[in-house]
């Protein structure tokens, strides 16, 4: 497929979508990799993300960090950014939101590696840092740290 027509495929991109109403629901797209073969590092960073407990149904909010090395496809990211705020109405855990999310786009990608740093605002008075990876991270990339300062309150 020419480069040109590795977006033929995608339904939402430069489209008028509505917010999907659940996580279950996102559709989470991908092109084809122009540069597959060569090892690199993606970064996405939500710092607005959330949820909603899902005993209080108060929001949550967390500062993500999502680090990828891509095998044949790379995350079309206006899906990515409908998928995470698909998040908005979700009742869920800490834990399960950021793992969820890591499983979801390594099922999706097959990315060579991924992490996951999921950065919680407190919640009754204790912050919960997240974080998955799928492995070792390739001694070859240069991935940056995710540069997320632990929770200090007000100093």
């Amino acid at each position: 497929m020419s480069q040109s027509n590795i977006y033929s495929e995608l339904t939402q991109l430069g489209k008028d979508t509505p917010i999907p109403a659940s996580p279950e629901t996102a559709v989470l797209e991908r092109v084809r990799n122009p540069q597959a073969g060569t090892r690199y590092c993606v970064r996405f960073t939500a710092p607005e993300f959330t949820s909603l407990c899902p005993m209080t149904g108060q929001p949550d909010f967390a500062h993500l960090v999502i680090d990828y090395v891509p095998g044949e496809w790379l995350v079309e990211s206006k899906s990515l950014k409908l998928f995470l705020t698909s998040f908005r109405n979700h009742g869920a855990f800490h834990e399960d939101c950021t793992v969820s999310i890591a499983r979801r786009l390594v099922d999706r990608l097959e990315p060579e590696w991924l992490r996951i740093g999921g950065y919680w605002y407190p919640r009754g008075g204790i912050p919960i840092d997240v974080f998955y990876q799928t492995g070792t991270a390739p001694a070859d990339v240069w991935i940056p740290e995710q540069g997320v300062p632990p929770y200090r309150g007000r100093g």
